[in-house]
Formats: C-alpha cells, structure tokens, sequence
C-alpha cells in the first residue's frame, strides 16, 4: 500500500491557481528564467500576491506579535494557555515563524535538545543501500515546481535525501514510505535539515504512529473510522460510495499519508499543517469528511457520478475556488466531530477487527491528540527522567560466626520425652504417663 499512492501528473491547467503544489512524475530540468516565483518557492504560481479574502497587513502583523509572544514564554502558554494557542492555529500561523512554531507544536525542539548528535551522525552515515537507492529515484517527484527541488544537485532534494535516509537508520524496522518524501519536502522549505529529521519523528511515532510502516495498520483502522464517521454524518454520500464500489482505501491513503500536501492548494496545506500540529488526527478526519462534501454533498453532484471512476475523478476535481484557505478552513473547523467522538469511534472500530488481519494489531492508544498533550507527556517524562537516580547499593552479609559442632544430646538416665519436651516447646499430647513419686518427669530415672 506504500507505494500505492497517486502520483498524477501535474495538468497544465492546473499551474493556473494554487494546485502547484502537487506532486509528479516529471523528471523537469528546470522551468524557464522568465518564471517568477510566488510567496510560497512556486515557480509560475499564482501566490505572488495575496488573494481576495486576505486579512489586511495590520491583523497579519498583530497576529505575529501574539505569536512571538506566546513562543517567548512557551511553557507558561502550554500549560496555562492552550486554547489562545488553539485559536491562533486555527486562524494561520505566519509563514515567517513557522520555522519556529512547528517546532514548538510538535515537540520536536524536546528531542533535538535531549539527542543533540544523533542526526549528525545518522546524516554521515552512509546507510541502507536499498532505502537510498528508492529514496533517491523519488527525490524529483516532490514538488518539482518548487524552487528548492527543481535542481537534483541543489541543497532542496540533497536535504530531503539526507532526512529520509536519516529516519530509514533511526528506526530501520520501519524504514522508508513513499509517502513521507511530501511531508518531509514541505518541512524541508520552513526548517533546516535536522529540525526537519525531528518533526518527521514525531509526526511518525506520535501524530500518526502505524502509519509509515512495513503493514500500515493504523491507515487501515482509520479507514473504517473514516467510513463510519461518514455514515453518521453524511448518510447519502455514505450510500452512494459504497454503490459504486468507492471503498475508503482508493482515496484516503493520500489525503492522510501526505497530510493533504499533494491534494490541496499550498496555502491551505499551511493552514491544515498549523491545524494538524494543534489539535491532532482529528483534523485530517475533519478535512477528509469537508472534501467528500464538497466533491458528492449534493444530490447533482451524485448523479454526475454514476460509476467508480467518475466518483474518484469528482473527489480529486474539487473547484479551486472551494479550497481556498479561508473559505475552506471555516468549513473544516465547523465539522461536529469532537476529540471524544473520534476516541469512541475508534473503540468501537478497533472491536470489529479481525484477529487473523495480517500484520501487527494497531494501538491507537500511542498517537496523542495533538500540541497539548504531546507537551503534557513531555513534561510528565522530564519530571520523572528530571529526579536523582538512586544509585545501587551492593549489599554484602557479613559472614556467620563459626557455631560450635552440635554435640549428641546427653539422654541417657532421662526420658526421651522429657527431652522432647525441653527442646521443643510444650509437652506432646497424649496419655500422661505414671511416674514415681513426686518429682519433676525431668529428673525421672529408669
């Protein structure tokens, strides 16, 4: 299923709007000089001005100096002032702190302080011949329109290389997904190499743990979560995909393994991003259940699509203008789903498994629901890592005193009952025994 995911050609048409970020194919040797760039590194992009519907300059400033407040004094945010750092999300990070934020969010600065060497190393090793010879083959298909990766030699795809391997030698079991060369390409273009190795780690084995490995189990759990959610509160689409045969599997692995990077305009993948690293895999349940609405939500819509490849041609076909940022991100932060819905969801989903499915069970129990938990975990581990250790103590028994060898008890002239008696405790039970005169049974004779 690693190596299922879509890797459509990039249409001329579609270098027209925002959908330049999409991934391909192509093996290009560079666009032309006379193309300009856009804000975003797109060379022929139409982001080089902000579209209609943008806040004004001074809410953008006035954003960013609550941001550099917030990232100044971290801790006391996190732990005092979540949902202001929510919020903020919610309405867009500024692209020039995102390289700190991020960070920051997904609490990748914590393993890059307490592992300081570790991705100098893994980078200079020269790694899994088979994982670099497939990283390298994918390099050219990550955003080739973008300034960073247009030059095979040039430091966008050396660096993506580098991250790739780097994850392939930190945890070799799981070793390389097609899927994670667009994650680790959009946090290439707002963090150097090592922060970006960091963030990859931590979307991997804490965002979305299960998901990059050799079984892709959790894809799988969250597939059926995705249905399930989708016949709750989009009964008709519901009904119409499973029709036409439109099962969750031949769309979803993209959207969710990609993080939408190569399925929606670039400002809105920033904006999913700053959403994402918040509040969690909530909020790619949130995108997913808004695009099926957009592509199928009417009953025209339906019609149109009367068979399994009209219907997956109409998912990936939504109108640009629908998916622009703002427009798009209301929609997607008004879906009812709740953190404790999905929880549920996910139980009841997880009891419905097979347990001859192959591959290893999936434990959703180890992905945690986003920026403040991740923090809350953090700091849980430091406090305890944080203690002095005791330091063991080897005990050593002094030695026993030498006892004198047990002499044969003297027993001859008394009873051997008598004897019992005086070295063990109270007399046995039984018949009391005549003794002669009225002296003590010890000093009995024969």
């Amino acid at each position: 299923m690693a190596r299922a995911l879509g890797e459509d050609l990039v249409q001329p048409s579609e270098l027209q709007d925002d959908s330049s970020s999409l991934g391909s194919d192509s093996e290009l040797s560079g666009p032309g000089p006379y193309r300009q760039a856009d804000r975003y590194g797109f060379i022929g992009g139409s982001s080089v001005e902000p579209g209609p519907g943008q806040p004004p300059a001074d809410l953008i400033r006035q954003r960013e100096m609550k941001w550099v407040e917030m990232t100044s004094h971290w801790e006391k945010t996190m732990s005092r002032r979540y949902k202001k750092v929510k919020m903020q999300c919610r309405k867009g990070i500024p692209s020039a702190l995102r390289a700190r934020c991020w960070p920051l969010l997904c609490g990748a600065h914590v393993c890059q302080r307490n592992s300081p060497s570790i991705y100098q190393e893994l980078a200079e090793a020269p790694g899994d011949p088979q994982w670099t010879e497939t990283i390298g083959r994918d390099l050219h298909r990550q955003f080739p329109l973008h300034e960073m990766f247009v030059s095979p030699q040039g430091h966008g795809q050396q660096g993506l290389l580098q991250v790739l391997k780097a994850y392939t030698l930190y945890r070799p079991e799981q070793g390389y997904c097609q899927a994670q060369g667009p994650v680790a390409a959009v946090l290439l273009m707002h963090l150097p190499p090592e922060e970006a190795f960091w963030c990859l780690v931590q979307i991997c084995e804490v965002y979305l743990p299960g998901y990059y490995g050799p079984h892709m189990e959790a894809v799988q759990l969250d597939a059926e979560v995705f249905m399930a959610l989708l016949r709750r509160l989009l009964p008709r689409v519901h009904k119409h995909l499973q029709q036409v045969g439109v099962g969750p599997l031949l769309y979803l692995p993209e959207w969710f393994l990609c993080l939408f990077a190569r399925s929606l305009p670039f400002p809105t993948v920033l904006r999913v991003w700053d959403a994402f690293l918040s509040e969690g895999a909530k909020v790619l349940f949130r995108v997913g259940l808004t695009l099926v609405r957009l592509a199928l939500g009417t009953a025209e819509q339906r019609m149109a699509c009367p068979g399994l490849l009209e219907t997956l041609g109409a998912l990936r076909a939504i109108p640009p203008a629908q998916l622009q940022e703002e427009v798009f991100m209301s929609q997607v932060h008004s879906v009812a789903l709740s953190e404790r819905d999905l929880q549920r969801e996910i139980r009841a989903q997880l009891a419905q498994l097979s347990d001859s499915a192959p591959g290893p069970p999936p434990r959703p129990q180890d992905r945690l629901p986003g920026a403040q938990a991740i923090f809350e975990a953090q700091q849980l581990a430091g406090a305890r890592g944080g203690a002095k250790p005791e330091v063991p103590r080897i005990v050593v028994q002094p030695p026993e005193e030498p006892r004198p060898p047990r002499r044969k008890p003297q027993t001859r002239g008394k009873t051997f009952h008598g004897l019992l008696t005086r070295a063990r405790g109270p007399p046995i039970e039984g018949p009391s025994r005549p003794h002669r005169g009225s002296a003590s049974f010890l000093d009995t004779h024969f």
